[in-house]
């Protein structure tokens, strides 16, 4: 049998153009900070919060879609039908763009729903902690997709891997959201857990069986 060898150039295309985009946020957006002073950063001293949080987050999809593609079993017939001048969208593609929507709507109805209890103010802390997490969850990312692409590695086993990661960060970020010294979710404890169920837990659960139907 003849074996294919598996053309991996453009992974390192997305991890060396995320390392690099981190490099500019640091020295640019952030007046040349190291990474130990982004993430000791307190609110009253963040600089170019939203731009920051933006390049953060977009980062973090592109990781988080070359990670989970590997393992997204099929492509909808609606999608995998869509052609962009002769090219068909492949799951790496088709993962970027469900994470990208998925995020872009959370986000939207966050906003909505901290404008509509009246902690439109909590908002900043928000943005702040979170892109310090994703900061750091992108980075892990990082790893676990070149381990994943170029390592010999088992890739059952690494799926439940994968699993653990997405798990354990998922629960560690809303950990951080609760008991965080700032207050970055709404005072009164009900709309705490309606925020987390419904914008956190939920939309988490939908993208999940969208992508492993």
């Amino acid at each position: 049998m003849i074996r294919i060898t598996e053309n991996n150039d453009w992974v390192v295309y997305c991890i060396l153009g995320s390392i690099f985009i981190y490099i500019i946020l640091l020295s640019v957006f952030q007046r040349d900070a190291n990474i130990k002073d982004f993430l000791t950063q307190k609110i009253e001293d963040s600089n170019n919060l939203t731009p920051s949080w933006l390049i953060i987050s977009i980062v973090r999809c592109v990781m988080l879609s070359l990670l989970l593609s590997q393992f997204v079993p099929v492509i909808p017939k609606i999608f995998s039908e869509i052609k962009f001048f002769g090219y068909q969208i492949n799951k790496f593609g088709f993962t970027l763009m469900s994470v990208i929507i998925f995020d872009i709507i959370r986000n939207m109805l966050t906003f909505f729903f901290y404008s509509s209890i009246g902690s439109g103010k909590n908002l900043k802390g928000l943005t702040l902690v979170s892109s310090k997490f994703y900061f750091l969850e992108s980075i892990a990312l990082i790893i676990a997709g070149f381990t994943l692409y170029f390592y010999p590695i088992d890739l059952v086993k690494y799926f439940y891997f994968i699993i653990g990661l997405v798990v354990g960060s998922f629960v560690l970020k809303n950990l951080i959201y609760i008991f965080h010294n700032q207050t970055i979710l709404p005072e009164k404890w009900y709309y705490k857990f309606l925020y987390i169920c419904t914008l956190q837990i939920v939309p988490t659960l939908v993208l999940w069986k969208f992508l492993f139907y």
